[in-house]
Formats: structure tokens, C-alpha cells, sequence
């Protein structure tokens, strides 16, 4: 009975936050426009997710990441919204697959990673909620690596036409992009993943001894 609960509540749990991410990225607020890329705050419940659920629900919560970032850059592209939508690319087939790894695959390897590191931090600090804001930064900065570092090896060339410099550019350029970006995402993550996760770690604990 107490296994059946605890299924019931990992699920309710899942759906919720899959709930706020669908919510999040169908209104917008999840995805905050720049000249270049659109920032975001969508991986903040995804790093929640992978805290409460563990790593498989955290790559769950990253796909749903995902396929919202696919609809935004979709439906209200960008400079870089080739590198994000499979509707979008200009390479046919070869830039379908590329799109859907960068929107779809990094986001679900991000959420498979953030779960992993809050065990490895958790275990390193032996404190969760010192483990919360560093799973969280470093989470989110591999994120950033990830998704920018996919894009300067797969469409380092159509970065470069998109931002018209040479090709020899387009490396300092991302390295401006994660820092200009990835640090405060990372540093927003660190404070609102500690925060939120603190009450629902409680909450969580205080549940799985009924």
C-alpha cells in the first residue's frame, strides 16, 4: 500500500511539473527573448524534477522542455530558431535531425544529468540543501554547453549566415552567448532551485513518513 502511494504521488508529482512546463512554454514566459537566442527559465522545474524524481523523470521534464522550446521557435522564431525547430531548418532532413537534437536531445540529456549530479552532490556535501544550489548552477551551465556547444559543431556555418561574421567568429561568439546567458540562468537557477526545493524536499519528507 505505502509503494502504491508513493507511485501515485511520483506521478502527481510529474504531471504537475509537466503541467507548469506546458504552461510555461505555450504562454511564453518560459523562453525570454534576445537579439541572438532566447534565454530561459524553463529548466528550473526541469532541476526540480530531477531533485524530487530522480534522473529517468528529470529527462522526462527535459523532453517536455524541449518540445515546448520546439513550438516557440516554431511559432514565433528567431535569429536562431533553425537551430531549434525542425519546421525552421534549411538544411532538409540533415537539419531536421540536428534541430531535434539541439531542442529536443540536450534538453533530455540535461535532465538526465541534473538528476545524476544532485546524487553525486548530495553525496560530496552530504547536506541537501547545500547540494541544491551547486546541482542546480552546474546543471544549468551544462545545459548552456550542451545546447550552444551542439550548435557550434553542427551549424557552426549557418550561425555564422544568420549572424553575418565569418565562420572563424562564431566561437567567441558563443563563448559570449553562455556567459552573457548561461551565468545568470545559472545563477537564477541556483537561487529559485533552492528556494522552491528546500519547501518541496520538506513537503516530500514530511509525506513519505505517513
Amino acid at each position: 500500500m505505502k509503494q502504491k502511494k508513493l507511485d501515485t504521488r511520483y506521478m502527481a508529482t510529474l504531471a504537475m511539473l509537466c503541467g507548469v512546463l506546458l504552461v510555461m512554454g505555450i504562454t511564453g514566459i518560459g523562453f525570454i527573448p534576445f537579439p541572438v537566442i532566447k534565454a530561459t527559465t524553463m529548466h528550473i522545474p526541469v532541476i526540480l524534477g530531477a531533485v524530487l524524481l530522480g534522473p529517468s523523470a528529470g529527462g522526462v521534464l527535459g523532453g517536455v522542455f524541449g518540445l515546448c522550446s520546439i513550438w516557440v521557435n516554431t511559432t514565433s522564431p528567431g535569429l536562431l530558431s533553425f537551430a531549434f525547430s525542425p519546421f525552421m531548418t534549411t538544411e532538409g532532413l540533415p537539419g531536421v535531425v540536428k534541430s531535434l537534437w539541439i531542442a529536443l536531445g540536450c534538453r533530455i540529456l540535461f535532465g538526465i544529468i541534473a538528476g545524476w549530479l544532485w546524487k553525486l552532490f548530495k553525496k560530496i556535501l552530504k547536506q541537501d540543501y547545500a547540494a541544491l544550489p551547486v546541482t542546480a548552477a552546474v546543471s544549468t551551465l551544462c545545459h548552456t554547453i550542451l545546447v550552444m556547444g551542439s550548435i557550434y559543431f553542427l551549424l557552426a556555418q549557418q550561425y555564422a549566415e544568420a549572424k553575418n561574421v565569418a565562420i572563424t567568429a562564431v566561437f567567441g561568439l558563443m563563448m559570449g552567448t553562455v556567459t552573457a546567458s548561461g551565468i545568470p540562468e545559472a545563477i537564477i537557477a541556483a537561487i529559485l532551485v533552492t528556494v522552491i526545493g528546500k519547501a518541496l524536499l520538506h513537503l516530500q519528507s514530511r509525506m513519505n513518513k505517513r
